[in-house]
């Protein structure tokens, strides 16, 4: 029987040049996004990530924003090996305790009105569990959703995911229609405060003019991550929530990144005031593992059960990943790092505006917490899109040795992505700040503001 060395294929050739390319990384693989960065990540412990060459990135992405903990966090590591002895994966009609008690963990920080959950692997699923019971409790089908939102890949989702390309794929599903996004630093130059009220008001007029009378539900995030790190002004959510009630709707609010602590309150809808009809978890709940999670109130729950409500997936309620949840929550709890992520997020915002007087080309810096953004911009007074200039900035902090994310979505000028690990440091995030305004100042000698 032939061994896997004997199977493996050569390691890739480098390029010209001696070093591994990203295509030659990736030649084996189907390309499902942006480019990859040429490396291999060989290690990852706390706030960094080490290539095969041992260099060390400092990782203010916390993976797919979902390391909330950082990397390799003791207590999580030892808590996927003490469950590695336990029941990991069971059949969809059997409970296991972690399960039971991280629905119960959850109930107690959601409070009555969030207190029936359903354990899942990913944001897209937990999506699409909210969707069909919205659908299933109002009897519509009709959904609507930031025209910059990012909900999920899959079949029920995707069509609410209006910050990525769609074309190509088919039509999509019926019944989905886009909500202006409340985007503040680009609103008119004639417009003052009370303005995204006014589109709300407008943009459920058109709503309305759509519907075939089968309204069911509005999901949004209560920042908008993929879409540019855009937070709805004070008071939008509670408006929108008012809309949803006035036509029988549900209001899902998605907190995949948002969620445990990472703006400085528990859940980012505190924030706003709202307690949502339905919400979903993801990203954080798990720490870097696929844990996701549907909460509703039991009134929504007990109708679409009497319904017949159905939402299998292979992995649902699978008893691993709910002890890496559990684990993670009483992290969060015990360490108060819910206080730590408003305290290092004053922080990192400080630092921020900092760079912002530095450079006329961030436009904007925003978010909440351990969630941030900066936008790009060739001035402030055009406030024009510079995507190129924005992704040679992200790729040259790669290059000094920090991992962001860009957002280069049509009409926007880059908007950098932050979402540092609630264990960061100060000193690390002085870093991360030190090497992005480094970043900034060698582009702009570069003369690539001048390219877009």
């Amino acid at each position: 029987m032939a061994t896997l060395d004997a199977i493996r294929p050569p390691s890739p050739s480098p390029s010209a040049g001696g070093a591994l390319s990203a295509n030659d990384l990736a030649r084996n693989l189907i390309r499902y996004g942006g480019s990859f960065l040429p490396c291999l990540i060989e290690r990852a412990e706390g706030a960094y990530v080490y290539d095969q060459a041992g260099r060390a990135l400092l990782d203010f992405t916390s993976g797919q924003m979902s390391a909330i903990l950082g990397h390799k966090h003791p207590e999580i590591v030892a808590t996927m090996k003490a469950a590695a002895d336990e029941p990991v994966h069971l059949f969809s009609g059997f409970l296991s305790e972690p399960v039971v008690k991280l629905a119960e963990v959850l109930a107690d920080l959601l409070g009555p009105q969030l207190s029936r959950a359903m354990m899942l692997s990913t944001g897209a699923e937990s999506n699409e569990a909210a969707l069909r019971l919205a659908k299933l409790y109002t009897g519509g089908h009709e959904v609507i959703a930031f025209d910059l939102a990012w909900h999920g890949m899959t079949g029920a989702a995707f069509p609410t995911t209006f910050s990525a390309n769609r074309r190509g794929y088919g039509p999509q599903l019926p019944g989905v229609m886009a909500l202006p996004t409340p985007y503040v630093y680009r609103r008119p130059d004639w417009a003052g405060d009370g303005f995204e009220l006014d589109m709300l008001d407008y943009a459920f007029g058109l709503i309305d003019r759509q519907s075939i009378g089968s309204l069911a539900a509005v999901i949004v995030e209560p920042i908008l991550s993929s879409g540019g790190l855009i937070e709805p002004p004070p008071g939008y959510l509670v408006r929108l929530h008012e809309k949803c009630r006035e036509r029988g709707m549900l209001l899902i609010v998605d907190e995949a990144q948002t969620g445990l602590g990472r703006t400085g309150a528990m859940f980012a809808s505190e924030h706003h005031g709202i307690t949502p009809d339905i919400i979903t978890l993801s990203k954080t709940l798990g720490a870097g593992l696929p844990l996701a999670a549907t909460l509703t109130s039991p009134e929504i729950e007990e109708r679409c059960h009497e319904r017949g409500f159905l939402f299998y997936t292979t992995h649902v309620s699978d008893p691993f990943p709910a002890r890496i949840g559990l684990k993670a929550i009483e992290i969060i709890l015990r360490d108060h790092l819910t206080a730590h992520a408003a305290t290092m997020g004053a922080q990192l915002n400080e630092m921020l505006r900092q760079l912002q007087d530095r450079f006329e080309c961030i436009g904007d810096v925003r978010g909440r917490g351990l969630l941030a953004g900066i936008e790009f911009v060739r001035d402030r007074q055009s406030k024009t899109p510079v995507p190129a200039f924005g992704a040679a900035v992200s790729r040259r902090c790669f290059e000094l040795g920090l991992c962001v994310n860009i957002v280069q979505l049509p009409g926007m000028g880059g908007v950098m992505r932050m979402a540092p690990p609630l264990t960061i440091t100060a000193d690390e995030l002085a870093q991360g700040v030190d090497i992005i305004g480094a970043a900034i100042a060698d582009c702009l000698a570069a003369g690539l503001l001048d390219q877009g």
